[in-house]
């Protein structure tokens, strides 16, 4: 197996990151080039207290909450700056599936892609997220094939893998909210390869997540606008 990160961002997630860790270090046991590193986003509960326990576990903590693009940026700094092959987003908070680590990052050792994301929708899954969420889903879905002319089936999908070249890429540049159909377009404008896999997730295990339906709009709107310049400079 090559250097892999695995980049598991956490605010306040005292309730679900214990049987996060677990299921990501019974894969440690099994590949001890894999590497675990929580980036403690300025939570206010036992989120680092309980990360410090686990003793083969990367643990940095932010002074404050920088949110979800500047804690995954700092992880791919870290991957960057410590040359890792690999690195994958991992969410803290119980949705994501270990089990399907191995066939995400299969085609990135293969050479086939440069980015995966996990798919909850490229096949039928287990998976009921609520009807809000799916119509966003979608949304982004056709968004990004007009503008981009690729399918992505899960756009906002944080369960995701990249290589190398683009650990740089993120290491140095990366969208500060909501990132996930961001980059997608960022580095379809670069001419990378982006792949899907479909993996399984669960429903959030604890805590509360962060998306309120106020700022879901101001997610929708946000991340168009966004994306509708990146395309605007691209022409």
């Amino acid at each position: 197996m090559n250097k892999v990160l695995i980049i598991v961002p956490a605010y306040n997630e005292e309730e679900a990151i214990s049987n996060t860790l677990y299921s990501l270090l019974h894969l440690k046991n099994e590949h001890p080039s894999l590497d675990i590193c929580v980036i403690n986003d300025g939570s206010k509960d036992q989120t680092s207290t309980i990360v410090k326990r686990f003793k083969d576990v990367i643990l940095i903590d932010l002074p404050y909450n920088l949110g979800i693009g500047g804690a995954v940026q700092t992880g791919y700094q870290y991957a960057y700056r410590h040359n890792y092959d690999i690195a994958i987003q991992f969410d803290a908070d119980g949705q994501h599936d270990a089990h399907s680590l191995q066939r995400l990052i299969h085609p990135l050792q293969k050479d086939e892609a440069d980015m995966v994301v996990g798919s909850r929708f490229l096949k039928k899954t287990d998976y009921k997220g609520a009807f809000s969420r799916r119509v966003g889903i979608y949304y982004f879905t056709l968004l990004l094939r007009s503008l981009a002319g690729q399918t992505f089936t899960d756009p906002t999908s944080g369960y995701r893998a990249i290589n190398h070249k683009v650990i740089k890429i993120f290491a140095n540049t990366y969208p500060k909210d909501y990132p996930e159909p961001e980059v997608l377009i960022h580095l379809s404008r670069k001419g990378l390869r982006i792949r899907e896999i479909t993996v399984n997730m669960a429903n959030r295990q604890g805590g509360q997540s962060s998306i309120t339906p106020f700022k879901s709009i101001y997610y929708m709107f946000k991340v168009t606008l966004s994306i509708v310049i990146q395309r605007i400079v691209k022409e």
